[in-house]
């Protein structure tokens, strides 16, 4: 069920699917929703609720585990971070780690003049779109506003908010997986996935895809994702 629902001064679009244990899965930058539109559906059919969103308290979804993919991640580690309590797990997916946000690559559009945003998304588009499945979630950034939008988010990213997150982290006792591309060619699986691992003292879990695992590998991204929800104590 898709909708979109007001908090203050924002409009949020929330997906909301299956009756199940609840996930709340965030995506990153550049990506929408529609990164996690092949791996929902799995996880709803083994019984899950998928909740694209962060909507925790209005939606009354008590404890859920965090799957958070790129930047997204960094969201996901505040959250875990502040309020332990809240959360059964957190799995990330090609994620950040420490102030390694992969911010060269976003370097061009963050650097892209407003006055011609309406020419980011076929550059973009070239540079990223290496599937149907991409270029259908990249279109949201087509035309002027969507070039603006664009900008204004990589624009916004910052990594000194995740810097100093590491011992929260390791201290807050969440459950955790890290799943990571072994072909990501903005944060290395080396570099980014493995440190992050042994911080979260959590089992790194290699997968056949690029950055963008979701959507490259959707099956082997819910397996993954299955075996460690599987591991986790019963939700109180």
């Amino acid at each position: 069920m898709a909708e979109t629902i007001q908090i203050r001064d924002v409009s949020v679009c929330l997906e909301d699917d299956g009756e199940g244990s609840p996930l709340l899965l965030l995506h990153g930058f550049p990506a929408t929703r529609h990164l996690w539109s092949r791996v929902a559906p799995l996880l709803v059919s083994a019984g899950y609720r998928a909740l694209i969103l962060e909507l925790l308290d209005r939606l009354g979804a008590a404890r859920p585990v965090i799957i958070a993919h790129d930047v997204g991640s960094a969201a996901a580690q505040l959250m875990v971070a502040k309020a332990p309590g809240r959360f059964r797990g957190l799995a990330v997916l090609d994620g950040v780690y420490a102030a390694e946000w992969a911010m060269d690559a976003i370097t061009s559009i963050r650097d892209w003049d407003p006055a011609d945003a309406h020419r980011l998304f076929p550059v973009l588009a070239r540079r990223l779109a290496k599937s149907a499945a991409l270029r259908e979630m990249l279109a949201a950034y087509q035309g002027e506003q969507g070039g603006l939008r664009l900008i204004r988010a990589a624009r916004d990213l910052d990594p000194s908010q995740t810097a100093d997150v590491g011992e929260r982290l390791r201290a807050s006792g969440v459950p955790a997986t890290v799943l990571w591309g072994e072909r990501d060619e903005f944060l290395s699986i080396q570099d980014v996935g493995q440190p992050l691992a042994e911080l979260l003292r959590a089992s790194l879990v290699k997968l056949p895809g690029g950055h963008f695992t979701p959507l490259d590998c959707p099956t082997e991204v819910a397996d993954g994702l299955r075996t460690f929800l599987g591991s986790l104590p019963p939700a109180r």
